[in-house]
């Protein structure tokens, strides 16, 4: 058998051990069992022993032996977040990146690593999950996309598997979510546009079994109704999440005999092409058709500028990090605490679509 040697100066070098963790307690002059808890995020260790053990562990280039975690724990130091994809719309042209990055950063402060498991259209959510969790390859799991009867959360309910949900859902009982303040979106653009003078509003809601579509407009026709107007089914309007979605949705709005002077859009990527539409057609958003839109990544480089509403994505990421945290016996800071279930914030960001109603216009 051959050994391969390096040689400076004629002296065999050493070869350099790896920093394990009681190199790191020797180094900071704590107890082992400190540098495992400030390590694995425990509650216990305080804020400024946690950040010393995080700064010597980078300095000293410390990375835990996982295979041997895993075997003594039954743990992997992973988490995994599902993320589905379509052909309609890029990965990089969703919110998701900026969440991703949000929740890395936790993650990696707690010594854990985060997994992206991509889910494409050709393959069932509920037969993918089930795979990813037979091979226990993570602590935990993130799923997204949220259906309105969404089996995949029954079953992680069932085989009692650490989980949160990016999104609500009708199915399955206590469980952890987060998710975006729909309901806040719909009813204040529906506000907004009542305040300027419309009274024949569209909706732009998702063609599929997502939930934030159907949550998006129930709270559309709840605005409505509350403003004692009448909700005509004919402008609720399902659309591919997609450029081409908003572009069609201008085909459908322009083609209508008694077409709305408003429409408010459940995903902001409609908005491009809506706004194409809209100036092949020789009308201009915010004077022929007032447009308010969701999230702003997707308008910020629209004219006029679009009126839509802005929220801390990476923050989100975090805090779905934090909810996992909780459900996850081994990091834990409470076992007794509540199962987090929290909408996140909107802010409107004013642009300069949704102007006020000037009558009905012609194609």
């Amino acid at each position: 058998m051959a050994i391969s040697r390096a040689y400076s100066s004629g002296a065999v070098e050493k070869r350099i051990r790896p920093v394990n963790i009681r190199d790191l307690a020797r180094h900071l002059d704590v107890s082992i069992g400190t540098v495992s808890r400030a390590l694995n995020g425990k509650s216990d260790v305080n804020a400024e022993t946690r950040r010393r053990v995080l700064e010597a562990a980078d300095a000293l280039g410390y990375s835990p032996n996982q295979s041997g975690r895993s075997l003594r724990q039954g743990t992997t130091g992973m988490v995994a977040l599902m993320l589905p994809t379509t052909r309609a719309m890029p990965l990089a042209d969703t919110i998701f990146m900026q969440v991703l990055e949000g929740l890395r950063a936790f993650l990696g402060e707690r010594s854990l690593d985060l997994m992206v498991l991509l889910c494409g259209p050709e393959e069932n959510a509920y037969a993918y999950l089930r795979r990813v969790v037979a091979r226990q390859i993570a602590d935990g799991l993130i799923i997204a996309d949220t259906q309105r009867i969404d089996p995949r959360i029954d079953f992680l309910l069932e085989s009692r598997i650490p989980f949160v949900a990016f999104g609500r859902s009708t199915s399955g009982g206590s469980h952890p979510w987060i998710d975006l303040d729909f309901e806040y979106a719909a009813e204040f653009a529906i506000d907004r546009f009542v305040a300027t003078g419309h009274r024949r509003i569209a909706v732009a809601t998702t063609a599929d079994e997502i939930n934030y579509g159907y949550i998006f407009a129930d709270a559309y026709r709840s605005a409505l109704t509350r403003h004692g107007m009448p909700v005509d089914p004919d402008l609720v309007l399902p659309v591919e999440n997609s450029e081409a979605g908003g572009y069609a949705l201008g085909q459908r709005i322009l083609a209508m005999a008694d077409r709305p002077t408003a429409v408010v859009l459940v995903n902001g990527v409609m908005a491009t092409g809506l706004y194409r539409l809209l100036v092949e057609r020789g009308l201009e958003p915010g004077r022929d058709l007032s447009i308010i839109s969701f999230l702003e990544e997707r308008g910020l480089l629209l004219s006029p500028k679009v009126t839509c509403f802005r929220s801390d994505v990476p923050g989100l990421g975090a805090r779905l990090g934090e909810a996992l945290l909780a459900a996850m016996p081994a990091h834990a800071a409470h076992p007794e605490a509540p199962v987090i279930q929290e909408l996140w914030p909107l802010q409107l960001v004013p642009g300069e679509s949704d102007g006020k109603s000037v009558g009905e216009t012609e194609p």
